[in-house]
Protein backbone atom coordinates (compact mmCIF):
# COMPACT_ATOMS: atom_id res chain seq x y z
CA UNK A 1 0.00 0.00 0.00
CA UNK A 2 2.75 2.73 1.02
CA UNK A 3 4.34 1.39 -2.21
CA UNK A 4 1.68 2.30 -4.22
CA UNK A 5 1.09 5.65 -3.10
CA UNK A 6 5.23 6.68 -3.11
CA UNK A 7 4.32 5.38 -6.70
CA UNK A 8 1.67 7.17 -7.42
CA UNK A 9 2.98 10.52 -5.52
CA UNK A 10 6.44 10.10 -8.03
CA UNK A 11 4.69 9.62 -10.96
CA UNK A 12 2.36 12.69 -10.31
CA UNK A 13 5.47 14.68 -9.44
CA UNK A 14 6.98 13.67 -12.77
CA UNK A 15 3.96 14.75 -14.61
CA UNK A 16 4.02 18.13 -12.91
CA UNK A 17 7.75 18.47 -13.63
CA UNK A 18 7.39 17.86 -17.66
CA UNK A 19 3.98 19.75 -17.46
CA UNK A 20 6.06 22.28 -16.07
CA UNK A 21 8.42 22.30 -18.61
CA UNK A 22 6.20 22.80 -21.52
CA UNK A 23 4.25 25.62 -19.36
CA UNK A 24 6.91 28.01 -18.36
CA UNK A 25 9.31 27.66 -22.07
CA UNK A 26 12.62 28.75 -20.68
CA UNK A 27 14.17 30.25 -23.75
CA UNK A 28 12.89 33.33 -25.50
CA UNK A 29 12.80 30.88 -28.90
CA UNK A 30 10.87 28.00 -27.16
CA UNK A 31 8.69 31.01 -25.71
CA UNK A 32 7.64 32.56 -29.19
CA UNK A 33 7.45 28.58 -30.75
CA UNK A 34 4.77 28.11 -28.08
CA UNK A 35 2.69 30.51 -28.69
CA UNK A 36 3.27 30.64 -32.32
CA UNK A 37 1.87 26.70 -32.19
CA UNK A 38 -1.01 27.39 -29.68
CA UNK A 39 -1.83 30.40 -32.48
CA UNK A 40 -1.46 28.14 -35.81
CA UNK A 41 -3.46 25.49 -33.61
CA UNK A 42 -6.58 27.92 -32.83
CA UNK A 43 -6.05 29.15 -36.86
CA UNK A 44 -6.68 26.03 -38.23
CA UNK A 45 -8.86 24.59 -35.24
CA UNK A 46 -13.09 24.85 -35.37
CA UNK A 47 -14.46 27.30 -33.65
CA UNK A 48 -17.98 26.73 -32.18
CA UNK A 49 -18.15 30.57 -31.53
CA UNK A 50 -17.75 31.67 -34.85
CA UNK A 51 -14.72 34.49 -36.03
CA UNK A 52 -15.60 36.56 -32.60
CA UNK A 53 -14.65 33.42 -30.54
CA UNK A 54 -11.52 32.37 -32.68
CA UNK A 55 -10.16 36.41 -31.83
CA UNK A 56 -10.85 35.85 -28.63
CA UNK A 57 -8.68 32.66 -28.79
CA UNK A 58 -6.14 34.73 -30.52
CA UNK A 59 -6.10 37.82 -28.05
CA UNK A 60 -5.69 35.11 -25.28
CA UNK A 61 -2.82 33.85 -26.72
CA UNK A 62 -0.79 36.66 -27.94
CA UNK A 63 -1.83 39.83 -25.64
CA UNK A 64 0.01 38.69 -23.11
CA UNK A 65 3.28 37.92 -24.81
CA UNK A 66 3.74 41.25 -25.13
CA UNK A 67 5.32 44.21 -22.98
CA UNK A 68 2.38 46.90 -23.58
CA UNK A 69 3.92 49.40 -21.49
CA UNK A 70 7.47 49.39 -23.05
CA UNK A 71 5.85 49.18 -26.06
CA UNK A 72 3.92 52.19 -25.41
CA UNK A 73 6.61 54.25 -24.07
CA UNK A 74 9.04 53.42 -26.77
CA UNK A 75 6.45 54.50 -29.67
CA UNK A 76 5.55 57.77 -27.62
CA UNK A 77 9.25 58.91 -27.08
CA UNK A 78 9.87 61.82 -25.71
CA UNK A 79 6.15 62.42 -25.70
CA UNK A 80 6.03 59.88 -23.00
CA UNK A 81 7.12 62.11 -19.66
CA UNK A 82 4.82 65.24 -20.77
CA UNK A 83 1.93 62.90 -20.96
CA UNK A 84 2.99 61.54 -17.47
CA UNK A 85 -0.70 61.59 -16.12
CA UNK A 86 -2.46 59.89 -19.56
CA UNK A 87 0.38 57.15 -20.12
CA UNK A 88 -1.96 54.52 -18.78
CA UNK A 89 -4.70 55.74 -21.16
CA UNK A 90 -2.30 55.65 -23.73
CA UNK A 91 -1.01 52.31 -23.10
CA UNK A 92 -4.73 50.92 -23.24
CA UNK A 93 -5.55 52.66 -26.51
CA UNK A 94 -2.06 50.89 -28.15
CA UNK A 95 -2.25 47.81 -27.20
CA UNK A 96 -5.67 47.37 -28.20
CA UNK A 97 -5.03 49.48 -31.66
CA UNK A 98 -2.09 47.51 -32.74
CA UNK A 99 -2.90 44.53 -30.70
CA UNK A 100 -5.99 43.90 -32.41
CA UNK A 101 -4.40 45.07 -35.66
CA UNK A 102 -1.96 41.98 -35.34
CA UNK A 103 -4.24 39.46 -34.63
CA UNK A 104 -6.38 40.20 -37.82
CA UNK A 105 -2.78 40.22 -39.56
CA UNK A 106 -1.70 36.66 -38.26
CA UNK A 107 -5.46 35.25 -38.01
CA UNK A 108 -5.83 35.53 -41.77
CA UNK A 109 -2.50 33.16 -42.49
CA UNK A 110 -3.80 30.17 -43.96
CA UNK A 111 -0.79 28.25 -46.12
CA UNK A 112 2.00 30.04 -44.28
CA UNK A 113 4.59 28.19 -42.40
CA UNK A 114 6.80 29.92 -39.90
CA UNK A 115 10.63 28.70 -39.66
CA UNK A 116 12.68 29.82 -36.49
CA UNK A 117 15.99 30.59 -38.12
CA UNK A 118 17.88 31.60 -34.81
CA UNK A 119 18.14 33.18 -31.52
CA UNK A 120 20.30 35.88 -29.72
CA UNK A 121 20.82 36.91 -26.45
CA UNK A 122 22.69 38.83 -24.23
CA UNK A 123 21.75 39.23 -20.60
CA UNK A 124 17.68 40.34 -20.05
CA UNK A 125 17.61 41.45 -23.89
CA UNK A 126 16.98 38.75 -26.96
CA UNK A 127 15.83 38.39 -30.40
CA UNK A 128 14.22 35.50 -32.07
CA UNK A 129 14.71 35.62 -35.69
CA UNK A 130 11.80 33.57 -38.15
CA UNK A 131 11.02 33.71 -41.46
CA UNK A 132 7.17 33.59 -42.51
CA UNK A 133 6.91 31.64 -46.28
CA UNK A 134 3.73 31.90 -47.96
CA UNK A 135 2.25 29.06 -50.28
CA UNK A 136 3.14 31.68 -53.14
CA UNK A 137 5.65 34.31 -52.91
CA UNK A 138 8.92 35.22 -50.83
CA UNK A 139 9.69 34.26 -47.57
CA UNK A 140 8.96 37.40 -44.90
CA UNK A 141 11.89 37.84 -42.53
CA UNK A 142 9.85 38.88 -38.56
CA UNK A 143 12.50 39.38 -35.54
CA UNK A 144 11.08 39.38 -32.29
CA UNK A 145 12.72 41.52 -29.91
CA UNK A 146 11.89 40.64 -26.55
CA UNK A 147 13.42 41.12 -22.54
CA UNK A 148 13.30 39.83 -19.28
CA UNK A 149 9.63 40.33 -17.36
CA UNK A 150 9.32 39.17 -13.94
CA UNK A 151 11.38 35.68 -15.02
CA UNK A 152 9.53 35.39 -18.46
CA UNK A 153 10.38 36.92 -21.89
CA UNK A 154 7.85 39.67 -23.19
CA UNK A 155 8.05 41.28 -26.36
CA UNK A 156 8.78 44.89 -27.28
CA UNK A 157 9.58 44.95 -30.58
CA UNK A 158 8.72 43.30 -33.91
CA UNK A 159 11.02 43.82 -37.12
CA UNK A 160 9.39 43.26 -40.30
CA UNK A 161 11.89 43.10 -43.13
CA UNK A 162 14.51 45.35 -41.18
CA UNK A 163 11.55 47.76 -40.22
CA UNK A 164 10.70 48.04 -36.85
CA UNK A 165 7.56 48.40 -35.73
CA UNK A 166 8.07 50.51 -32.54
CA UNK A 167 10.35 53.20 -34.44
CA UNK A 168 7.71 52.71 -37.24
CA UNK A 169 5.01 54.03 -35.05
CA UNK A 170 7.21 56.72 -33.28
CA UNK A 171 7.20 58.38 -36.32
CA UNK A 172 4.30 58.81 -37.19
CA UNK A 173 3.36 59.54 -33.56
CA UNK A 174 5.63 62.44 -33.83
CA UNK A 175 4.14 63.71 -37.03
CA UNK A 176 0.94 63.68 -35.27
CA UNK A 177 1.29 65.03 -32.32
CA UNK A 178 3.41 67.87 -34.32
CA UNK A 179 0.28 68.84 -35.94
CA UNK A 180 -2.26 67.99 -33.34
CA UNK A 181 -2.86 67.16 -29.66
CA UNK A 182 -2.37 63.76 -27.52
CA UNK A 183 -6.15 63.78 -27.49
CA UNK A 184 -6.02 63.83 -31.26
CA UNK A 185 -3.72 60.91 -31.12
CA UNK A 186 -5.51 58.73 -28.86
CA UNK A 187 -8.90 59.52 -30.95
CA UNK A 188 -6.91 58.15 -33.80
CA UNK A 189 -6.23 55.08 -32.47
CA UNK A 190 -9.22 53.86 -31.00
CA UNK A 191 -10.81 54.90 -34.53
CA UNK A 192 -8.38 53.08 -36.24
CA UNK A 193 -8.89 49.80 -33.96
CA UNK A 194 -12.62 50.43 -34.36
CA UNK A 195 -12.20 50.16 -38.74
CA UNK A 196 -9.81 46.99 -38.26
CA UNK A 197 -12.47 45.01 -36.08
CA UNK A 198 -15.03 45.97 -38.52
Amino acid sequence: MTRTIKGLCFTLALIFLLARGKVFATTPMEQIEETIQQVMAIIGGASNGGEEARRDMLREALMPRFDWDDMAKRALGKHWDSAADRQHEFVAAFAEFLGNSYIGKIGSYKDEKILFVGERTENTRAQVDTKIVPGKGEPIAVSYRLHRVQGGWKIYDIVVEDISIVSNYRSQFERMLSKGTFDDLVKRLRDKDSKNRN
